[in-house]
């Protein structure tokens, strides 16, 4: 049982993540979700103790107790790296505050995990996907609007959510376009003749009216519209055109930087247009560039 002292604490910290940081809604839900079951585990270790004075006590020992019931219920490795951040980032906060010295949950290594690489699609398979989504709809303007989304997600390396989150005002797209990401981060990302076309195109046929202040991308009863639509709309052309299920609307973004990294573009740039917070974040696009390089050397060098 937390005490009620600890979770205005975490409230509180969670309040500061939001307001400093501009962490998003479903961040913020996660590093709750994290900190909360650390602080209920604690609880329970130390026999029931209430209160802020018991976070001072917790040693390398209680972390290592902490980390093997989490594995021990399942966590992945990456789910704990992800869930002892938060808590390193709570108690960073909760120690300055409250005075006391908080290393032995800092110093607290992270379990190793094989990090993921991006798995974009090739370039025909990408605009193979493109042209399917037009095809899955019934109404002409919902297939309009689909292939407006994806182009996007593809011509400027937009996350969905990104996409999404452009209003009435945006319209007719100009060659540049300012997007607001993660964190709150302001970007410039250039916009392809097909992008803006597409955008154009999806406007003129949309039957409600696109008002600058309201989302550009409907529902098909007018409202926001959602990114389970457009997820749903890929499963679809994906499961036609016997792709993987990774080809999903993040991957259309992985597409993005993996081609433009392949066509010559430079690993700084890229991080801009991806509006990435560090570049060691971009540079996983050079390792699936290498795996393919590797891979069509496996298959052609009559060596190898």
């Amino acid at each position: 049982m937390i005490s009620p002292a600890l979770t205005d604490a975490a409230e509180a910290w969670l309040a500061h993540a939001r307001a400093l940081r501009g962490a998003s809604e479903k961040t913020i839900n996660a590093y709750r979700t994290d900190v909360l079951g650390f602080l209920a585990f604690m609880a329970e270790h130390h026999g029931g103790q209430q209160g802020l004075a018991p976070l001072a006590r917790v040693g390398v020992s209680d972390m290592r107790a902490w980390m093997a019931h989490e594995r021990g219920r399942g966590v992945s490795a990456r789910s704990l790296a992800r869930a002892l951040s938060a808590v390193k980032g709570f108690y960073r906060w909760i120690a300055e505050r409250e005075g006391f010295e908080p290393t032995a949950v800092l110093s607290t290594r992270s379990p190793k995990f094989q990090k993921k690489l991006p798995r974009p699609l090739a370039v025909d398979a990408a605009q193979a996907m493109i042209d399917r989504v037009e095809l899955q709809a019934r109404e002409g303007w919902v297939a309009a609007r689909d292939v407006a989304v994806v182009t996007l997600l593809y011509g400027c390396g937009l996350r969905i959510s990104e996409a999404l989150g452009l209003t009435g005002a945006a319209v007719p797209l100009p060659e540049v376009v300012r997007i607001v990401g993660k964190g709150g981060k302001e970007r410039v990302v250039p916009v392809i003749a097909p992008a803006r076309d597409a955008v154009d195109a999806y406007a003129r046929l949309c039957p409600h009216p696109l008002e600058p202040h309201l989302p550009l991308f409907r529902g098909v009863r007018g409202g926001a519209l959602n990114p389970r639509a457009i997820q749903k709309v890929m499963e679809q052309a994906r499961l036609q055109l016997g792709l993987p299920a990774t080809a999903t609307p993040h991957a259309l973004r992985h597409s993005f930087a993996t081609h433009l990294l392949g066509a010559g573009g430079d690993l700084r740039s890229i991080q801009e247009l991806l509006g990435h917070a560090s570049l060691s974040t971009t540079q996983a696009y050079t390792a699936v560039d290498t795996a393919r390089l590797m891979e069509v050397y496996d298959k052609a060098h009559p060596r190898a």
